[in-house]
């Protein structure tokens, strides 16, 4: 019981397992380049299939555009063709995000991220121009990005398909968490879908997903990782055993803020992350106490390397 035999699997542009990396700075709140490539080159070998820079997990609200580039250029040199680099160009001022779009191709990066116009809430007419004119900005392929619990509004699905249609849209983060939506657009469309939130993994898999674009996966990677293999190979067993096991981990991290206890366990690790800018703060004992029985519960102690 349990098998399905194996399928073929969906294509991934971006790979399977994909990090939403945190942005390190260092004690005076100063950009950390060096930690930024210290971090890229762990996350790859820690079973990361790409990296997503600049987005919510990386402060894009509180990072300044030369650091947006700097840290783009900093983590294409540390892991070369070893992870795909997903820059985040989302902005609620489609100008802005045309120019960091363009900045991103020439920062190296090999997609860019386009989250739904936050807070002055567009009708869908505006969403459909907004993310057509930054996919027109740049040579990359794009990753839609549907958070409506942020951006205050979804992508409709007539808007989602009628984006697929653009020859450089190609994938969707999906952190919508409907997953009857999903499925249409996943029955009318071609767009590779990853799931936006980790604990969704596996049942975006089932309708037809291809990964993962995750925070918790700053440590899950590998489990993560095995449990889209098994469930591509047709061991659905298999995956779920890996989906509950990883569950401590892929719901623990949400506790607070995804950056700010993403970050306190880097630093239990010894890995570079740094404090959060204002207005995050950073974990507290206590939350730092927890999330450490998330990631122990998950199998994910977190202990220093020797």
């Amino acid at each position: 019981m349990g098998s399905l035999g194996a399928m073929t699997p969906p294509p991934a542009p971006f790979g399977r397992v994909l990090t939403a990396m945190v942005t390190p700075f260092a004690a005076d709140g100063a950009l950390d380049l060096d930690g930024a490539q210290v971090l890229a080159r762990h996350l790859a070998d820690s079973g990361n299939d790409g990296l997503v820079l600049n987005g919510t997990t990386g402060e894009a609200p509180t990072t300044r555009a030369k650091e947006k580039v700097d840290l783009i250029r900093a983590v294409v040199e540390a892991v070369g063709d070893r992870c795909s680099i997903v820059a985040g160009v989302g902005s609620n001022d489609t100008a802005h995000s045309v120019s960091m779009a363009r900045e991103a191709q020439a920062a190296g990066a090999d997609g860019v991220l386009v989250v739904t116009p936050y807070y002055n809430k567009p009708p869908q007419a505006g969403v459909l121009a907004h993310v057509q004119a930054v996919a027109d900005a740049a040579d990359l392929p794009v990753m839609l990005y549907d958070i409506p619990g942020r951006s205050a509004i979804a992508m409709e699905t007539e808007t989602i398909v009628r984006l697929a249609e653009h020859p450089r849209i190609v994938a969707m983060k999906d952190a919508k968490l409907d997953l009857e939506a999903t499925s249409w657009v996943l029955q009318r469309t071609d767009l590779a879908y990853y799931s936006g939130q980790d604990a969704y993994t596996l049942p975006i898999l089932s309708i037809g997903g291809v990964g993962v674009v995750g925070t918790s996966t700053a440590f899950t990677a590998a489990g993560t990782s095995a449990m889209c293999a098994a469930y591509l190979a047709g061991d659905v067993e298999g995956a779920r055993e890996h989906h509950r096991r990883l569950l401590p981990a892929f719901t623990g991290i949400f506790r607070a803020q995804g950056t700010i206890l993403v970050k306190a366990g880097l630093r239990e690790l010894g890995l570079p992350a740094g404090p959060v800018r204002l207005p995050l703060v950073d974990a507290t004992p206590e939350q730092v106490a927890v999330l450490r029985d998330d990631l122990a519960l998950a199998g994910l102690p977190l202990e220093r390397a020797a």
